[in-house]
Parts: structure tokens; C-alpha cells; sequence
């Protein structure tokens, strides 16, 4: 395919992105994107400030900077923390991205967050049930997504599943960010509990950070192919197609 051809999707979807702005004003971001971070005691000082770090230096990344102003429509971001079952704290409030200002404002707030637990167990139904509640007062966007990021199963309390039976989840897309413990078992085993318990939608998908000195470059990759229009808008496309 010549070069033309290589952007004509991107062309397809920013001005299907734009009839939908323009029918819709209430509408005026294209994807309130919320973060869940790991606080849980399994998470160490430490691999704390990476995970933190790691997804600031994401935020202002290069690629992910342009995948959020790939096209004209905005992204609402927000990032909270989960540990216990009654253990969430708002990191950063929901935000429109509507400018390279804006973004680097958010990035600065996680920035300077501070960890508000450090020793609780893993309660990731009622993290994604939080997460629910955050969406339920986002800005009205084209598409939702939350990211759960963790290096543990659910441990306490109910598990996604009920989560997703109990809480408003209609057209959310559940993604996953999975940091991998040293021991194969462990590993394999928490790749497989995300694949089928945590994603959701369609779509979803999961990337792997290889300890959480690892977790800028997955997180990195994930924003990148969250945020990018083609991925956000081909099914809609597709339909469209006929």
C-alpha cells in the first residue's frame, strides 16, 4: 500500500470522529480514559515509585503525546489507586487533555501524588466497582475504558466478575496492565487470571511489564495503542462499511 493509503484510515476515522462531535456537543471528547494503580501490599516502596514514575514519564512520552492529539476530539483522563476493599484514592480528577499544557499538567499531579495505602490486600472487584462510579461522573465521551494495572490476583472480597455483573460496565472496555512476578508459576498464572477475569470488551487486550522496572515501556505501548484512533474507532468503521 503507497503512503496514501498507509494514512487513509486515520483521515476515515478523525472525520468520523468529527460528525460525531459536531451531532453530539455533549459529546466532546472522543474517550474518558481512567487508570487504576496497584497500592496493595504486595507493591514495595519501591516498585511504588516506579509504577508512579513509569507512568509519568508514559504521559509525556513522545508517541503517547501524539496519540492524544492524534485528531481534534479530546481525551478526559483520570487515575486512581486501589489496594483494600474500602483502599481507593483519587490520584488525578478527571481531566480533559485538550492541550499539550493540559497533559502535562496531569502528568504533573501524578507526579507529586503520594501513596495512600501500603498495607492491604488485593480487592480488585471493588477497585473495578470504584472505577465504575469514577465513569458514571466522567465527561460524556465517544468510548470508556479503564486500565487495571497489578501484580497479584484479587485476594480479598469479590472478584471482577461479580463486579461486572453488579456495576454499570455497559460499553466500558476493561484493559490490563500485568507486572509480572519472578516465579513462573505466579506469572503464568496472573496472565491467565487477567485474560479470564479481568478483560473486558471488545478489543480488550493485556500488555506484560517485565517487573516494574519494566512498567514505563508497557505502559508506554499501552497508552500508545489505546489513545491512537484507528485502534479506538475500526469497529465503527467496519459497521459502517457494510
Amino acid at each position: 500500500m503507497g503512503q496514501h493509503g498507509e494514512h487513509r484510515p486515520l483521515v476515515r476515522i478523525a472525520a468520523v470522529l468529527a460528525i460525531c462531535v459536531a451531532a453530539s456537543p455533549a459529546a466532546a471528547c472522543r474517550l474518558a480514559l481512567l487508570l487504576a494503580l496497584d497500592v496493595s501490599s504486595s507493591v514495595d516502596a519501591t516498585e511504588d515509585q516506579l509504577q508512579r514514575g513509569g507512568l509519568v514519564a508514559a504521559l509525556t512520552a513522545p508517541e503517547v503525546r501524539a496519540a492524544f492529539f492524534a485528531v481534534d476530539a479530546p481525551v478526559a483522563l483520570a487515575v486512581y489507586e486501589w489496594s483494600g476493599r474500602y483502599n481507593q484514592e483519587v490520584v488525578l480528577d478527571w481531566t480533559l487533555i485538550d492541550s499539550p499544557s493540559a497533559l502535562l499538567s496531569a502528568a504533573e499531579t501524578v507526579a507529586a501524588s503520594k501513596r495512600s495505602h501500603n498495607e492491604f490486600p488485593t480487592a480488585m472487584g471493588y477497585a473495578l466497582g470504584f472505577g465504575a462510579e469514577m465513569l458514571g461522573r466522567a465527561p460524556s465521551c465517544l468510548y470508556r475504558t479503564i486500565d487495571m494495572a497489578g501484580d497479584g490476583q484479587n485476594n480479598e472480597g469479590f472478584g471482577p466478575q461479580l463486579a461486572y455483573r453488579e456495576f454499570a460496565f455497559d460499553e466500558v472496555t476493561v484493559n490490563g496492565l500485568v507486572v509480572n512476578a519472578a516465579e513462573f508459576t505466579s506469572e503464568t498464572m496472573l496472565i491467565e487470571f487477567y485474560k479470564r477475569e479481568v478483560l473486558r470488551g471488545p478489543g480488550a487486550f493485556l500488555e506484560v511489564a517485565q517487573g516494574f522496572e519494566d512498567y514505563e515501556r508497557a505502559m508506554r505501548r499501552k497508552l500508545e495503542r489505546e489513545l491512537t484512533p484507528p485502534v479506538i474507532g475500526a469497529l465503527d468503521l467496519h459497521r459502517s462499511d457494510g
